[in-house]
């Protein structure tokens, strides 16, 4: 009878500590939900980041990917914050834009980004280049900036190409601008080429991995660079002009100064408030385990185009907390990023 109840209660222990020691994550479903619309550089990041990530997870959740594009990123990050379950088991990949709207209190942000839970972010360079077509007959800077008319496409207003857009166009006092939103971005591509706009501000690797012969056999004109972060140079654009060389006073350096912070903090991954902290430190450690692993370096630089420059958790945290909120600079910031007319310089 001892022998028996001996064995019955090793055999309970063993139970308990097997199943004590099954990973959180093993067997269950990770929903990323993704901020932008398929085919763009946004979605080549993710599809980049997300096997790595489910590897370095322990019990290698199933993961699947959510489009919820709209609002320059609103829709995504209100449904984060309000709608999604603070279980660990949702996880946000956002764009930069989430970070902007909010701190520039825009309107139909219904998310606190000081309450967000940051998991890190694959990249904190991010280069925006302007160009145009080349039927546009502007294949000199000073070209374009006399004449008038240029019509600039974009995603939505708010999104991150409509703005860098709004600010290449008022830095370099182009005239008259009409600026086109509604676009997903391979159909501002397509845009482009038919002629229905004429210009578009673009990540520069968006345009290296999709159009290099825009560049390399001069289908587009390009005219200016904006350096994110500045004095980092690209290698195929570093004979552009520098789009803070077109600043004219203070107010217009801190303008800039505030918009290309909003940019370094890439591509940004949330998990919504509240979720338990023992699933946070899995998340954050796997996402750190990712962005250090060689292979999914090598395949973000094959999928994205450019090199893997990350943000960890903490710096990320910190980047946010600290992002400048200086009333005047972020009211100009607002008009930049509104749809009424630019304001004069």
């Amino acid at each position: 009878m001892l022998k028996i109840l001996a064995l019955v209660i090793y055999l309970s222990f063993s139970a308990t500590t097997s199943f004590a020691q099954t990973p959180f994550y093993q067997g269950k479903t990770v929903t990323v939900l993704i901020s932008t619309s398929p085919a763009g550089t946004g979605d080549m990041r993710v599809k980049a980041l997300v096997p790595f990530l489910r590897k370095h997870i322990p019990g290698n959740p199933t993961m699947i990917m959510e489009y919820m594009d709209g609002g320059g990123g609103r829709k995504a990050a209100n449904h984060l914050f309000r709608g999604a379950r603070a279980d660990g088991l949702t996880i946000g990949a956002m764009s930069s834009s989430v970070i902007s709207l909010n701190v520039m209190r825009e309107s139909g942000v219904l998310y606190d980004l000081d309450k967000f839970i940051y998991l890190g972010a694959p990249e904190s360079v991010g280069h925006q280049v302007l160009y145009t077509r080349k039927e546009f007959g502007a294949n000199t800077l000073e070209k374009l900036k006399a004449k008038p008319g240029l019509r600039i496409g974009a995603q939505s207003v708010g999104h991150v190409s409509y703005i860098s857009g709004r600010l290449f166009a008022y830095l370099l006092d182009l005239k008259e601008t009409k600026f086109i939103a509604g676009f997903t971005a391979p159909e501002l591509d397509g845009a482009l080429l038919r002629g229905e706009i004429d210009s578009r501000s673009n990540a520069a690797v968006s345009v290296m991995r999709r159009n290099p012969d825009w560049l390399d056999k001069g289908i587009m004109d390009f005219h200016s660079i904006m350096e994110i972060p500045t004095g980092v140079k690209h290698p195929k654009l570093s004979h552009l002009p520098e789009i803070e060389s077109f600043v004219k006073n203070d107010r217009e350096k801190k303008l800039l100064s505030v918009w290309k912070l909003f940019r370094q903090v890439g591509s940004p991954y949330l998990a919504p408030p509240g979720t338990p902290k023992d699933r946070v430190a899995i998340l954050q450690d796997a996402m750190r385990r990712t962005l250090n692993d060689g292979e999914f370096q090598k395949e973000f630089l094959k999928l994205v185009g450019d090199e893997v420059e990350p943000l960890l958790a903490d710096e990320l945290t910190k980047i946010v907390k600290n992002a400048p909120r200086d009333a005047e600079t972020i009211d100009l910031l607002k008009v930049i990023s509104g749809a009424g007319p630019l304001p004069a310089r």
